[in-house]
């Protein structure tokens, strides 16, 4: 059995069938361990470490930083018995770190003497030309990252980080210089559209095509809810709790989902299938792009647990290490575009989901309270719904439901628990 082990980029969760090499931790003749992260990678659907599937030296690595490799294409090698010597293989064939082994062996050619007839002399060896490399540039991932999608080409700058690294000021700096002058053909920026940003576009096109969305609004006073979070935030066990209207908009769709169980299921083809449990998915923006993780059975979780486990889940997606499994097998999603100051909108279906909501800005705003007019606090919530399951009745009791809980929600508690 063959010492030299060639390593291939996993599968590493459902559908996916490319990555980018985002940063290698280990380097050629590293001695490796077992399990020892190699890799950091970055799918469609996050940025994972992948460890070592064998112990050794590392011989080769053959993809690098910023490459988009297949699933199962050969990433790097590991020699698995390095103190037996060099191995047959590598003496046989070297290999160029990058760029595989070489295949061509040195050309010859004939020697000529003053006259016209070839020498009998050994005839000189051709040196192969080494594959051109790239200038060394010193920057760490996020700063890569950062140029990628600003379009800064690293090799064009002086760092003025440790050892010459380059910044992320001096990428920023970049592009605040004054711009240069175009040529017309010159005046676009193309983007690859890769990863998170790939696989979002492919669902959304396929979930806008396959499941008629219907949507629905309701304004609603939410000021009673604004006043029972300062309430929890004042509680001895809630001080080190994050704390914010999402929790109990994620609390009342928990609620209203119990009392309409058909918002919670998906289109099977012949069949409805009817989710007894809720995976709540929380539509979090990321460096990345848009990722939908998702908390796993929400409804068994009490209040405090729900406010921990969704801090968790944008602190993880933001850190770009939601694990592929986190982001499978959501039942029902809340996207909060009032964070971006965004009264409501029309979200589309996750695929496999038949309801999302979209939870508008609280805003200070006129309202009749009690027959006067007050200032109170004020959102737009907005629901998008698979047709095909989900009529209209039905999408709006689920939906005043939802604004019932958040004008009132320690009443709604009362009465629904």
């Amino acid at each position: 059995m063959s010492r030299i082990k060639e390593f291939p980029l996993p599968d590493l969760g459902e559908g996916l069938v490319e990555g980018e090499i985002l940063k290698w931790l280990v380097s050629v003749g590293d001695t490796i361990e077992l399990n020892q992260p190699i890799v950091e990678v970055e799918t469609a659907k996050a940025a994972v470490e992948i460890p070592a599937k064998w112990a050794g030296k590392v011989l080769a690595i053959h993809c690098e930083e910023g490459t988009t490799v297949e699933v199962g294409a050969p990433i790097i090698s590991i020699d698995t018995d390095p103190d037996a010597g060099e191995p047959a293989e590598a003496a046989r064939t070297p290999v160029l770190v990058g760029y595989g082994p070489r295949t061509a062996a040195a050309a010859r050619r004939p020697r000529k003497t003053n006259g016209s007839t070839p020498s009998t002399a050994p005839p000189a060896v051709e040196a192969v030309p080494e594959p051109p490399s790239k200038p060394l540039v010193l920057a760490k991932p996020p700063v890569r990252k950062l140029a990628r999608d600003l379009g800064v080409d690293l090799t064009t700058l002086t760092g003025s980080g440790p050892e010459g690294s380059i910044t992320r000021d001096d990428v920023q700096a970049a592009v605040s210089a004054p711009a240069p002058v175009f040529a017309v053909g010159d005046r676009e920026q193309r983007i690859p559209v890769k990863g998170v940003r790939k696989l979002t576009a492919a669902n959304m096109v396929t979930s806008a095509f396959t499941a008629p969305h219907v949507s629905e609004f309701l304004t609603i006073d939410m000021t009673r809810s604004i006043k029972a979070l300062d309430r929890l935030r004042a509680l001895p066990e809630w001080r080190e709790a994050r704390i914010s209207p999402l929790l109990l908009v994620a609390k009342a769709v928990l609620l209203a989902a119990q009392r309409h169980p058909m918002i919670n299921s998906s289109w099977a083809g012949d069949e409805i299938v009817v989710k007894q449990y809720v995976n709540l998915g929380i539509a979090a923006a990321t460096e990345r792009g848009l990722i939908v993780p998702n908390i796993k059975d929400a409804g068994r979780l009490s209040l405090r647990e729900l406010a921990d486990a969704m801090t968790a889940l944008v602190q993880t997606a933001k850190a770009g290490r939601t694990a592929p499994a986190d982001m499978s097998g959501g039942t029902f999603t809340i996207t909060n575009v009032g964070v971006f100051g965004i009264d409501t909108g029309t979200p589309i279906l996750p695929p496999g989901e038949s309801a999302i909501l979209a939870f508008g800005a609280v805003r200070e705003a006129p309202w009749v309270h009690k027959g006067k007019i007050r200032v109170r606090q004020v959102t737009t919530l907005g629901l998008s719904f698979d047709h095909r399951i989900i009529d209209g009745e039905l999408g709006s009791k689920f939906l005043r439901d939802v604004g019932a809980f958040l004008s009132d929600p320690e009443a709604i508690l009362l009465a629904w628990t």
